[in-house]
């Protein structure tokens, strides 16, 4: 159960860590393209990398969001069958 847990983890840690670097690096990328390109040192880059910050926050908030209910719906489902062996245990207690 702890290897999950930590398999889980990680897994977000990916993901999000992609979501915070992923775009800012692609806005540099672009922001000094069009800075060289059209000689506006460094406003291009400075919107670029703001316009990928927004995109950023936004799909790392998605993403947590998603997390969050995947871990709700796992918690929900490991407490029903916990309920269910605690059910069979006490049927077979009765029984002996």
């Amino acid at each position: 159960m702890k290897d999950n847990y930590l398999a889980i983890s990680l897994r977000v840690l990916g993901n999000l860590s992609a979501w915070i670097v992923g775009p800012v690096i692609i806005g540099v990328i672009v922001g000094k393209w069009l800075d060289g390109k059209y000689h506006t040192e460094p406003l291009l880059l400075l919107i670029s990398i703001g316009f990928c910050f927004i995109i950023s926050m936004y799909g790392l908030i998605t993403n947590a969001l998603k997390e969050f209910k995947k871990i709700e719906i796992e918690a929900e489902i490991e407490k029903k069958l916990k309920m269910e062996s605690d059910k069979l245990n006490k049927k077979n207690v009765e029984i002996k």
